[in-house]
This record gives C-alpha cells, structure tokens and sequence, in this order.
C-alpha cells in the first residue's frame, strides 16, 4: 500500500514509518525535522520518501507539497495518517498568542488544509487515521496546562466524524484515534517526570495495525486508547 504519515520525525511517527516499512509498504513522510528520516530513505530507497515541511503553515507550503507529490509520481493514496502534534503544557492564562495558535495550527488547521489538498488522491477503500488525544475525547479525565493542546485535539476529532459523513459516498473511511500517554519525546519535554505506560513502538503497532484494517469495522468514530480510566 502507499501510504502518507504526515508528523514522522519522532516518537509514534518515525515509529510508524520503521514498522510500515519492514511490511513491504511504500512510505510518504512529512515533517518538518527529517534528520532522523535520512537513515530510512538510504535504508529503503525503493520504499521511502520524505519531505521537510512545517504542518503548521500549510497555506504556505501547499504548492511545494503538491510539486513533490507529482515527482513521486503519486496518483492514489490507500491511507493517510495524522500524527502531526505541538503541545505547550502552561496554565491557561499563561499561554502566550504563539503558543495558542501554533497548537491550533499544527494539531487542527494544518489536518484541515492538508486533507483538502489531499483529497484527490483518496480514492474508494482509502482509510484516514487522525491522531487525536485523551484530553480531547469528552468525558474524559482533564489536565491543567493542557486546555489548548486538548481543545485544538477535540476539533480534530470532531473534524474526522464530519469527513467521515462528507466521503462516505466515495468510499473513504475518517477515524480519529484519541490516545492516552504514549512515551515519546514530546510527552517528556511536556511532563519530565511522567513515565507512560506505553512506548511509541507499542502504540505505533496498534495504529499500523488499525490503519491498515480498522476501516472494516469502524468509520467516522473516536476512539480512546488509553489503559487508564477515565
């Protein structure tokens, strides 16, 4: 399968890529640090390609992904994964303008303009996996610090349920998948205290594995994956 992991530099992402490689599939990466995606591509130049871009300005970047997408002579994408994610962990009335909007702007605007441009390239069976967030699920246990990170995390999540309904007609399946605490570099810059129950290698096989098949069972649906409660 081709498939597009848009946020792949680090934790679940690269994990993803590691993983969805050793499967024989073919690999699409975006993101805007790719040191670590230089090992991959020379280890599977038939299977991998990777392009540096900032998620969080996608009006800005679109042509240049388009540009890119035609040199690797993509015409359909069978799945799509949105892993893309900025969180700032500050109380609420201390978190700056830039903070605000470069959390909405990678973890929802940048879903929301990538996906349009995306869209002719989804074709019917194609899945979309947006990574959403336990702080985003309603009825969930919240954080402080997190109000930002998980609001902009919601919309995403409602954001799949209404292309769920907007592309059933074509075939093309939208979940969300709102996570509980994954231990990835993020996490740990926002939390330097917190040990996850789970690594990015565990997580990042249960969103393969779904990527590749939960579309037979589940469409326009958020889902939490998380072993705690609530």
């Amino acid at each position: 399968m081709k498939i597009l992991i848009a946020g792949a530099s680090r934790g679940i992402g690269a994990a993803l890529c590691r993983l969805l490689l050793q499967q024989q599939h073919h690999v699409l990466a975006l993101s805007r640090h790719t040191d670590s995606l230089k090992q991959l591509e020379r280890q599977y130049p038939q299977q991998f390609s990777f392009l540096s871009i900032d998620l969080g300005n996608m009006q800005k970047e679109a042509p240049r992904l388009q540009k890119w997408l035609a040199e690797q002579h993509t015409q359909q994408l069978d799945r799509l994964i949105y892993n893309a994610g900025y969180l700032v962990n500050k109380s609420f009335e201390l978190q700056s303008y830039l903070d605000i909007i470069n959390q909405i702007h990678v973890n929802f605007t940048g879903a929301v303009l990538l996906l349009q441009l995306l869209r002719p390239y989804l074709g019917a069976g194609s899945h979309v996996v947006t990574i959403g967030s336990m702080g985003g699920f309603q009825g969930s246990q919240k954080f402080p610090g997190l109000a930002v990170y998980s609001a902009s995390k919601a919309a995403l999540a409602t954001l799949s349920e209404c292309l769920a309904q907007e592309w059933q007609e074509a075939g093309i399946a939208v979940n969300c998948l709102a996570l509980g605490a994954v231990q990835t570099e993020m996490l740990q810059t926002a939390f330097p205290d917190y040990k996850a129950p789970l690594s990015a290698d565990e997580m990042a096989a249960f969103i393969a594995d779904f990527c590749l098949h939960g579309h037979r069972f589940f469409n326009g649906k958020i889902l939490p994956v998380s072993v705690s409660t609530p």
